[in-house]
């Protein structure tokens, strides 16, 4: 009975290491690396983005975050933004230009860490445009130099590129073999050449095999359904464009009867815009209350009449839509845009299409008090015409005659009637009779 329980043990014993000798050692990655796209446009909602990015990658403890960047440039203080959440970051930040990074692209790329470029990349034409698409003033030109330099140094690179990818007045020495007609843009192989790249790869696997993240777990990190539409909507040509539909759908509600399709519509432009200056971090609950107030001013004005109510609401609406952008300047211009259009559209529905005002009739008088409508201030005494009569009192010009057993208020044309004289009735004037003496 001994031997038989030592057998089993034994057994089971043989089983068990026979089974360990036969499963591998899973080796775990060690090192945890981020790509995260940078493209589009530049804007404040890409910026709240790839703070979200970094903070997420900072939190896992990754090796290191690598920007897969493709931009046509933007917004300048969006880029400042970014450059500052890459300044404020300890995490390894790695820049792959595939295949674009121009303007602002340019200059959130020179915050990173270490510069990687595609061969068909470049880098550089980092113009300032205003919003009309023409040059910026030199103020703005000599801040984005001054903005551009201090990106270069901050990575440890030669300013002078970054300048005269800013300004096309700014000479590169010859020694560098660079040559710029007009703002510097530069290619791999240039950017490699003078320090402005650590390398050229050709695709984001090579990258990685490069810095020796080809075992590390790689987390790629795409902006949310709502990132996306906040972009979207924040966008600098999408702003005006909100707003005028909230604006239009609004005046044609006006004049439209109960709550319909053109309220529905201007209401919606603008729960979006809110949201997306509010998701995109341009905006804090603060400024949607400010709007919210201004409605309820708006709204109570119906039933308290006097119009300081809704003189404050239209003010409060007005400063929650200018505060909810990253800039008061640009939220005027497409504030203007939108009362322009709402102008329009007030014009188009009382002239073209006469429409009446509907919503407003509560504090708005609409009626006219004209003598079509049967309104009259005074009795004309039409009839009275042609008929004589006599002065009671001299006319000086005014004075009273008699016509049959009535006494009635009259003027002469001009000259003095003498009492007791005969009149006729030549001119009547609302209460105004004017009468004329009988030689």
């Amino acid at each position: 009975m001994v031997i038989r329980k030592g057998t089993a043990i034994f057994l089971v014993l043989t089983f068990f290491f026979s089974l360990a000798l036969t499963i591998q050692p899973v080796k775990a990655a060690d090192k945890v690396v981020y790509v995260v796209p940078l493209e589009k446009e530049v804007e404040r909602g890409l910026a709240s983005f790839l703070e979200r990015a970094i903070n997420e990658a900072e939190e896992a403890g990754a090796e290191a975050i690598i920007f897969n960047i493709n931009t046509p440039g933007g917004a300048i203080d969006a880029a400042r933004d970014i450059g500052q959440i890459f300044t404020n970051s300890e995490i390894k930040k790695i820049a792959f230009v595939n295949p674009n990074a121009l303007s602002a692209g340019a200059y959130i790329s020179l915050y990173a860490d270490e510069i990687y470029m595609t061969p068909s990349a470049s880098m550089g034409a980092a113009a300032v445009i205003d919003s009309a698409g023409n040059a910026a003033d030199k103020k703005t030109i000599s801040y984005w130099n001054s903005a551009m330099s201090s990106a270069a140094e901050s990575s440890d690179r030669n300013p002078i590129f970054a300048r005269a990818m800013a300004d096309d007045t700014v000479e590169i020495p010859e020694e560098y073999g660079i040559v710029s007609n007009g703002f510097l843009t530069l290619s791999s192989s240039e950017a490699r050449q003078v320090g402005y790249s650590e390398g050229t790869e050709e695709n984001l696997d090579a990258l990685l095999s490069e810095l020796g993240y080809e075992n590390a777990e790689i987390r790629n990190l795409e902006p949310s359904f709502l990132e996306n539409l906040a972009r979207f909507i924040t966008n600098p040509i999408v702003v005006p464009i909100l707003l005028s539909v909230a604006s239009l759908g609004l005046i044609v509600e006006l004049y439209s009867p109960g709550f319909g399709v053109a309220g529905m519509m201007g209401l919606t432009a603008m729960m979006l815009f809110f949201f997306g200056h509010l998701v995109a971090g341009l905006a804090g609950f603060e400024v949607l209350i400010l709007f919210i107030i201004g409605i309820g001013l708006i709204i109570a004005e119906f039933f308290v009449p006097g119009g300081i109510l809704g003189a404050l609401g239209l003010v409060a609406i007005i400063a929650s839509i200018l505060l909810a952008g990253n800039s008061i300047v640009y939220m005027g211009i497409a504030l203007a845009i939108a009362l322009l259009v709402a102008v329009i559209g007030m014009v188009i529905m009382v002239k073209f299409l006469g429409k009446n005002l509907h919503l407003l009739k509560k504090i708005i008088l609409s009626d006219s008090t004209s003598t079509e409508s049967g309104y009259v201030s005074n009795v004309n005494r039409v009839e009275l015409i042609g008929i004589t009569g006599i002065t009671r009192t001299p006319l000086r010009p005014s004075g009273t005659i008699v016509i049959g057993d009535e006494r009635i208020d009259a003027v002469t044309e001009g000259g003095y009637i003498d009492k007791n004289k005969q009149v006729k009735v030549v001119k009547v004037e609302g209460s105004r009779i004017v009468v004329r003496e009988i030689d």
